[in-house]
């Protein structure tokens, strides 16, 4: 390194026009470190270039919006681009990723995920949206080897919420797996290694639809609920790619977010995106790899359950996880 007045030097001899090569040879530097000084002086004169403009600076204001309206939410950059690309936006997810890291407030916990054949196991959950007077929880189900999932939204997480989850998600995927993982509730185990480890006095309501349907229930071990990464994993995956920017657009519309409107976007979403992308980790189309597990499931057992009322419900105009002609003539949709 060279001493201040070293440099101050080189910058002055080039003001007075010596070429790099004499003010190399005069000071006994190499040339090279001439010319970092001289770009050092060039960049402190004229201070740092003016930024570029890029495809996304039209944009901009249209996501910092509805950024604000999902906090303390975080609406994905996957969703986020599906939504500018309605409007015109024809660049890359990358520099939306990049202009977004700073505003992101933080990022989700790395998961564990081991990997299962197909038909083996299903993983399946309760995930709470929101509780109190009018609560909103989602039982989840994913198969392990596809991650195909099925999602169905209610009130409550008790044991009739728990056998007709389970009953509609055999019917959505075709079939029955070997296993079905589950946490350590009591609508699902009585008591933990009653008659000796790993032999458990499961809940009877529980132990009557495994039976009938034919698949074996397994539990995760206490307070590692994240053995079922699966599911817990795409739990994460529905808040934030369905539920947050489905719930910022309907609270920007005046509305909220209900059992019955939830429900009404879910299978669409569900065909149309969850079950359509490429997985990040297996790298495959959930809806593809489900065929190779429906060949070695169990068939589907016919659902018992009265079919639901056909109702009317009112959804914004705008649409945030498909293209406008998805729905039903922007104002209502059919369930």
């Amino acid at each position: 390194m060279l001493t201040q007045e070293q440099a101050v030097e080189i910058r002055v001899m080039a003001r007075r026009g010596e070429g790099i090569r004499e003010i190399a040879r005069q000071l006994g530097c190499s040339r090279n470190t001439v010319r970092r000084y001289l770009r050092e002086e060039t960049a402190r004169r004229y201070g740092p270039r003016a930024a570029r403009a890029t495809k996304l600076d039209a944009f901009k204001p249209y996501l910092l919006e509805r950024i604000e309206q999902a906090r303390p939410k975080w609406i994905p950059a996957t969703v986020l681009v599906r939504e500018i690309g309605e409007r015109g936006y024809d660049g890359g997810i990358s520099q939306l990723k990049a202009w977004l890291a700073p505003l992101k407030q933080r990022e989700a916990e790395p998961v564990v995920r081991f990997e299962t054949e197909p038909g083996k196991q299903m993983q399946a959950d309760f995930t709470w949206v929101r509780k109190g007077r009018d609560p909103l929880v989602a039982f989840v189900a994913t198969l392990g080897y596809s991650r195909a999932a099925y999602v169905k939204f209610g009130r409550s997480e008790d044991l009739q919420a728990l056998r007709t989850g389970l009953r509609e998600a055999f019917d959505f995927f075709g079939g029955v797996p070997e296993h079905v993982l589950f946490d350590n509730p009591k609508t699902v185990v009585i008591d933990r290694d009653a008659y000796g480890e790993g032999l458990h006095r499961w809940n009877e309501g529980l132990r009557e639809l495994a039976e009938e349907c034919g698949f074996t229930p397994r539990l995760c071990r206490p307070y590692r609920a994240k053995t079922k990464g699966k599911v817990e994993r795409f739990n994460g995956y529905l808040k934030g790619s369905f539920l947050v920017p489905l719930a910022a657009s309907l609270q920007a519309a005046g509305l909220k977010l209900t059992v019955e409107v939830s429900n009404a976007h879910a299978r669409r979403w569900l065909d149309n995106v969850a079950n359509a992308r490429v997985h990040a980790t297996t790298k495959a189309v959930p809806a593809e790899r489900l065929v190779e597990e429906q060949a070695v499931m169990l068939p589907a057992p016919a659902l018992k359950a009265a079919a639901a009322p056909r109702t009317r419900v009112a959804i914004p105009v705008e649409s945030l996880q498909h293209p406008l002609a998805v729905y039903d003539e922007l104002l209502e949709v059919t369930t």
